[in-house]
């Protein structure tokens, strides 16, 4: 291939002349982009995984709900579980040492009993029931002064039982909460 000189350098050469000749080019087969349908494919699978994760976290969070002043978890409760969690709850008459702080209380005061044991050694007090709900005062009878005064506490059946113990063996008092 040659190209020809222009005769002189301020004349310039026709249009193309200058180019080099066109060559044919081959024959090929289409370009295919290999994947594309794997890539539809794995989006579309992706978007079936995050449906599914955001159900199983939906269902957790369900499940894992806030706890009421009950501790009741996830869905109401049927009216069977109710009834049964309301029996939890027992009416127990506990006699205080000092009747004068008896009178004190009110029904719907919160109050921590605390029993006294008297040993050669000195006294020793521990909790018995924290947070019990006064439920009545009753009126005590014509001198009963000297064995302390009666008080009905709305307590859990476990924690009845521990009063109930503790009466039997030590002197009772209450603290307002």
């Amino acid at each position: 291939m040659s190209f020809a000189p222009s005769p002189s350098p301020l004349v310039p050469c026709p249009p193309g002349t200058d180019a080099p000749p066109t060559c044919e080019v081959p024959h090929f087969a289409p370009v295919r982009v290999r994947g594309g349908h794997q890539l539809r494919r794995f989006v579309r699978h992706r978007r079936r995984a995050v449906a599914l994760g955001l159900a199983v976290t939906a269902a957790a969070l369900v499940a894992a709900g806030p706890g009421g002043d009950d501790g009741a978890r996830g869905h109401p409760a049927t009216e069977a579980e109710r009834e049964h969690r309301a029996v939890q709850t027992v009416s127990a008459p506990v006699r205080i040492a000092d009747a004068a702080t008896v009178r004190l209380l009110r029904p719907g005061d919160r109050v921590d009993v605390i029993a006294a044991e008297e040993s050669a050694l000195g006294g020793e007090a521990r909790v018995v029931a924290r947070g019990a709900r006064v439920t009545k005062v009753p009126e005590p009878p014509d001198g009963a002064g000297e064995s302390g005064a009666l008080v009905v506490l709305s307590v859990p059946r476990s924690t009845a039982a521990r009063l109930a113990g503790a009466s039997a063996t030590a002197r009772l008092a209450v603290t307002l909460c």
